[in-house]
C-alpha cells in the first residue's frame, strides 16, 4: 500500500514538474508572464474554441499521425526576449549562492525578494523541483552554470564532447504567439540514441532542469508557417510509449486520449535545449 501510494505522489509529481518546465510562471525582469496576443485567436474559430476550453499555453502535443506534409495544427510558440532572460553565469558565480530549500531565506536575501512576493514563491517552486526524486527510468539535474550542464549532459549520454546542441528556431519576426501552423515538409527525423532536455526553469539566474529518460523517443525536426506567414524550424519529441504516464498528464487532456494508447509528441519552445551525441 506504501509502495502504490508513493508511485502515485511521484506520478503526480511528474506531471507538475511538466507543467511548471512547459509554462515559465515569471520573468525575473518583468514580473509577470506573457499575454496571448488578442489577435492570435481570430484568425480562426477552431482556435478560439480552444482557447476556451485549454489553456492555449498547452497547445503544443500532438500525435505521430499528424506527421504529414500539408498538415495544419494549431500551436503555441512562446516568444522571448533574449535580453530580457536571466544571465548563464559561470560556474564560480552560482556556487557562491546556496541553491536548496533549506536555504530559501539567505537566497532570497542575496536578490532582495520579499517573502511573499511572486519572485520568491517562484524561486521555491523551482527548488522544490529540483530535489524532488526522479521517476522511475529518469536521470535528472538541475543546472546552474554551462560547465554543471555539459557534466551532467557527458555522464547521462555516456560519451565525450563535441555534443550536438537542437533548438526551436524562429527564422521571421512577430508578436504572435498561437495560431494555426503548417507542415511544410515531412519531417526530418534525427538519429539520436540518446538525448538531454534541458528546459529553462524560473529563477533570478539561469537555471535549466536537465533529464535523461529512458525510453523510446523519436527526435524531430519541422519545418512549420504559420498562418501570418512566420516560418518556425521546429524542435519536437515524440515518445513513444506513454504507458507508465499519469492520466492526469496534459497531454492526454489535450489530445483526449488515454496513457498508451498511441505515442505522443511535442514541440520545445525556442529557450529550451536538446543535447544528442556528434554523430
Amino acid at each position: 500500500m506504501e509502495e502504490t501510494k508513493r508511485m502515485g505522489s511521484t506520478r503526480m509529481a511528474s506531471c507538475f514538474i511538466f507543467l511548471l518546465l512547459l509554462l515559465p510562471i515569471l520573468k525575473f525582469t518583468e514580473g509577470n508572464t506573457e499575454a496571448l496576443n488578442e489577435s492570435d485567436e481570430k484568425k480562426d474559430p477552431k482556435l478560439i474554441q480552444m482557447v476556451t476550453k485549454i489553456d492555449p499555453k498547452l497547445i503544443v502535443f500532438f500525435t505521430i499521425d499528424d506527421l504529414k506534409q500539408g498538415k495544419k495544427l494549431p500551436i503555441y510558440f512562446p516568444k522571448r526576449d533574449p535580453s530580457k532572460s536571466p544571465p548563464l553565469f559561470p560556474k564560480q558565480t552560482p556556487n557562491s549562492i546556496p541553491f536548496s530549500l533549506k536555504n530559501l531565506p539567505q537566497i532570497l536575501s542575496s536578490f532582495s525578494f520579499p517573502h511573499a512576493s511572486p519572485q520568491a514563491q517562484a524561486i521555491q517552486q523551482t527548488l522544490h523541483q529540483c530535489e524532488l526524486k526522479p521517476i522511475k527510468g529518469e536521470t535528472k539535474f538541475c543546472a546552474t552554470s554551462m560547465e554543471s550542464m555539459l557534466a551532467f549532459v557527458t555522464n547521462a549520454l555516456a560519451t565525450k564532447p563535441p555534443f550536438k546542441l537542437l533548438k526551436t528556431s524562429h527564422l521571421t519576426n512577430s508578436n504572435v504567439h498561437f495560431q494555426n501552423y503548417t507542415f511544410l515538409e515531412p519531417p526530418k527525423k534525427i538519429a539520436a540514441p540518446r538525448l538531454v532536455a534541458c528546459h529553462t526553469m524560473p529563477y533570478p539566474y539561469a537555471v535549466y532542469y536537465c533529464h535523461y529518460q529512458e525510453g523510446d523517443n523519436n527526435v524531430l525536426k519541422i519545418a512549420l508557417e504559420g498562418d501570418n506567414g512566420d516560418l518556425v524550424e521546429a524542435l519536437a519529441i515524440c515518445h513513444m510509449d506513454t504507458s507508465q504516464w499519469s492520466p492526469s498528464h496534459p497531454s492526454f487532456r489535450v489530445l483526449n486520449i488515454q496513457p498508451g494508447s498511441v505515442p505522443v509528441c511535442h514541440f520545445f519552445p525556442s529557450d529550451d535545449l536538446v543535447w544528442i551525441p556528434q554523430g
